[in-house]
């Protein structure tokens, strides 16, 4: 009895479907259906994965599949080899249907990033970061692989990007390294420069922004041209240059308004695309956002307008649907804004909004913190409620990995 034709009477005796098995392996079905029929020979470890699953006890994963055949003749020795090696390379357990469906997780992921909780985008990443992981022991092909690792690499950001928003500083750090590593090994400049970028970030709320301005530049000057993360790493270089104006440092506001107008002139010609709430892509309207930060960094009072702006926009969006973690930080522009404009009563209010919204990450809780202190300092009528509910709802980050 070949593999193929004792997989087929387990299936048959377990009353399990091609389908459901290959699920469960997990397995592309096509590849799984080329098996049963005796096309294609298993692997070592898809056969004991199939003896397993079907309770086999040994008998499915012991059986030697059919060779495949290949022509073997003395004169022809030199072809054939180049022939087998062909053969190798093309061989494979995963196929186009299940990077696919992995390519379009990713979207999914990257465009669920602004509207759900870090902690629960995290597990479903890490789901999807395992079954890779999984992956990659099977056989695939050279440009199969490639993929694969590209998505191992968008993942492995995108959970860092949890880790920073929910301040596991290691964990993190970690999965940072990960995705470079990944993105090195297949030559993916965009995923490096991502990773710079995210570490910038993390800089700025660790209050780091000498290091961050550092970051930012090396993101810049890995990312490609024409992508959203040249953009990116743009506006989080005037992000960071914002933080030191406010601290003083001479140059730092010249510095700040060159980098916004970079990013001006940059985003100016960008369509909108398709799935403007990607993590990964940047839109037109996303620029109006980091003015709004940045100007409220800056306490410059032209911060107001765009910080109203960028709030109407969020809850109320043309395209795509409402961002409310974005429009929580949002809030806390526009409190900035209006601290600077000399309206600390509203100040306290938008910043009241933010804090009790639920949607404010844990890496954003210095911001409010620091809209706290402005209206405390101003004593401005409810800001001791202010407070007490940003001590309940706003605990101190954590470490854990």
């Amino acid at each position: 009895m070949t593999f193929g034709e004792k997989l087929r009477q387990l299936m048959t005796e377990r009353g399990t479907r091609l389908r459901k098995l290959a699920k469960e392996v997990p397995v592309d079905q096509g590849h799984l259906s080329r098996i049963a029929n005796d096309h294609r020979a298993p692997s070592v470890d898809l056969a004991q994965r199939l003896d397993k699953l079907l309770h086999a006890g040994g008998a499915l994963a012991a059986l030697k599949p059919i060779p495949v055949r290949t022509a073997v003749h003395d004169d022809l020795g030199e072809a054939t080899e180049a022939i087998e090696l062909a053969r190798r390379v093309a061989t494979s357990d995963v196929g186009d249907e299940t990077l696919v469906a992995l390519e379009m997780t990713v979207d999914d992921l990257a465009s669920a990033y602004p509207r759900s909780a870090p902690g629960e985008l995290l597990a479903r990443t890490r789901q999807h970061l395992a079954y890779v992981s999984q992956l990659m022991d099977s056989r695939m092909t050279l440009a199969e692989r490639r993929r694969l690792v590209v998505v191992g690499g968008w993942l492995s950001l995108l959970a860092a990007t949890c880790d920073v928003d929910l301040g596991r500083r290691p964990a993190a750090a970690a999965r940072l390294r990960t995705a470079a590593q990944l993105a090195r090994h297949v030559g993916h400049p965009e995923i490096l420069a991502w990773t710079l970028e995210t570490q910038a970030w993390q800089h700025i709320t660790d209050g780091d922004y000498r290091q961050a301005v550092e970051l930012a530049r090396g993101a810049h000057e890995m990312a490609p041209k024409s992508s959203s993360a040249y953009i990116q790493a743009t506006a989080q270089e005037g992000r960071a240059w914002a933080r030191l104006a406010a601290d003083g440092v001479t140059g730092a506001a010249r510095e700040t308004r060159e980098a916004l107008a970079r990013v001006e002139r940059l985003v100016e010609p960008l369509p909108m695309p398709d799935r403007p709430e990607h993590h990964y892509r940047y839109d037109p309207a996303k620029s109006d956002a980091y003015i709004a930060t940045t100007l409220s960094w800056l306490g410059d009072p032209a911060a107001e307008p765009y910080a109203r702006g960028v709030l109407d926009r969020l809850e109320r969006p043309t395209a795509g649907p409402a961002r409310p973690r974005r429009a929580a930080s949002a809030r806390l522009d526009l409190a900035l804004a209006l601290l600077a404009s000399d309206q600390p009563d509203e100040a306290a209010h938008a910043a009241m909004e933010a804090v009790t919204s639920g949607r404010l990450v844990p890496s954003n809780y210095w911001r409010a913190a620091e809209v706290i202190t402005a209206v405390e300092a101003l004593r401005v009528p409810g800001a001791a409620e202010l407070h007490e509910a940003y001590r309940e709802l706003c605990p101190p980050k954590g470490d854990d990995v």
